[in-house]
């Protein structure tokens, strides 16, 4: 789940995209600073959930390859023939099988995408798709995991003043879109959430914001056997309310969720670890990365790897953080060659078999981007 240069009016943009409006207005370019009211989540933050020894000794097994660092990786700029328009909020999913990736709507301007573009790692080529069947309504700032067994699945979203709630698969095999059922606790409709397959193979996914109540600090769980959803919110501490943030998986099995925004600040930086077993969430100590929202964010080699997105200041961002998912502990990057520009709601994901990830899209200023960077990683 999966999103940056001064301007005049993006920063503003942001505070209202999350807090309920009238109608939502189209972001141009980064705006005046807002200064942020802490977070309210926990008075005194629980100790950090970092994963076990055994966990840090399964993220690097005998004989893999060795964890990055920031002194082994480099960008260089890609031209594949063809290929999406520019956009941004869309998101960009990598199959089961690690040869190809599909990208799914976004947004440019005030015009919403339904399209669905493959791509060939290998080959590095793009071709859009035609599936079968009713697709999604054109969305944004929806999420997208692959799930083994059915397919791409899409999840929540936007369009214009319409929120979503609804849940469909893209199976590569036939070719077509379907929607999946949805019973029990269904998450309120929503854009700006983040979602996960767990350990457990359900989906999981966590806050967001709608028009009509404001941001949500609800977890809930999409079980595919069952088509049925389960809330798992726990009573207790939580992260504050937000949007447009993201979420990922450690090594033993902790979801973590990471900065976003929230009523007040633009911009947050905390970093929170849900317990399934004992169904409470605890937060890690202060991240080194200056707080961000709608940044790109993708794993490769048990580290995350955190481009870009918006400051609290409402400037825009292009720096490289990995976050070490056995201890987590941040370190910033400076990769040697070619830096793509600063921007916000790009899309990264990571090519394993390549030893790479790969950076699409997003805006800066005022103008989408269609985009693609190689960041390589040393064997």
């Amino acid at each position: 789940m999966p999103r940056l240069v001064s301007g005049v009016v993006w920063g503003l943009f942001l505070v209202l995209a999350c807090t309920p409006a009238a109608a939502p207005t189209q972001p141009a370019s980064p705006g005046p600073p807002t200064t942020p009211a802490p977070p309210t989540a926990a008075a005194t933050p629980p100790a950090s959930a970092a994963p076990t020894q055994a966990a840090t000794e399964a993220a690097t097994p005998p004989g893999s390859v060795a964890p990055p660092t920031p002194s082994t990786l480099a960008w260089a700029e890609l031209a594949p023939n063809g290929g999406p328009a520019a956009r941004e909020d869309h998101t960009w999913t990598v199959a089961g099988d690690g040869a190809t990736a599909y990208l799914f709507g976004g947004r440019a301007g005030r015009t919403e995408f339904n399209d669905l573009w493959r791509y060939d790692l290998a080959g590095d080529a793009w071709r859009e798709l035609e599936p079968t069947g009713t697709p999604p309504a054109p969305r944004f700032g929806h999420t997208a995991v692959w799930v083994e067994g059915v397919g791409l699945v899409v999840w929540s979203g936007q369009a214009g003043t319409d929120f979503f709630a609804d849940i469909w698969a893209y199976d590569p095999a036939t070719d077509a879109w379907r929607e999946l059922p949805a019973a029990g606790d269904v998450p309120p409709a929503r854009y700006g959430s983040c979602a996960g397959v767990g350990p457990d193979s359900r989906m999981w996914i966590s806050h967001g914001f709608t028009e009509d109540t404001g941001r949500f600090s609800d977890t809930r769980v999409y079980d595919f056997a069952g088509e049925s959803w389960t809330d798992v919110t726990p009573s207790g501490d939580r992260p504050v309310e937000r949007c447009l943030h993201d979420c990922l998986w450690t090594p033993d099995g902790h979801l973590l969720i990471y900065a976003g925004q929230t009523t007040g600040a633009p911009a947050i930086g905390d970093l929170w670890a849900y317990d399934r077993a004992a169904a409470t969430w605890s937060q890690a100590p202060s991240p080194a990365p200056p707080a961000r929202q709608l940044y790109a964010l993708a794993q490769l080699r048990g580290t995350a790897f955190v481009f870009g997105g918006g400051a609290a200041d409402g400037t825009s961002l292009g720096d490289l953080w990995l976050l070490d998912m056995a201890d987590l502990g941040w370190s910033e990057a400076a990769p040697a060659g070619a830096t793509p520009a600063a921007r916000f709601a790009a899309a990264l994901i990571a090519d394993e078999s390549r030893n790479r990830l790969l950076l699409f899209g997003g805006k800066r200023g005022s103008a989408e981007l269609n985009d693609l960077w190689e960041l390589s990683l040393a064997p």
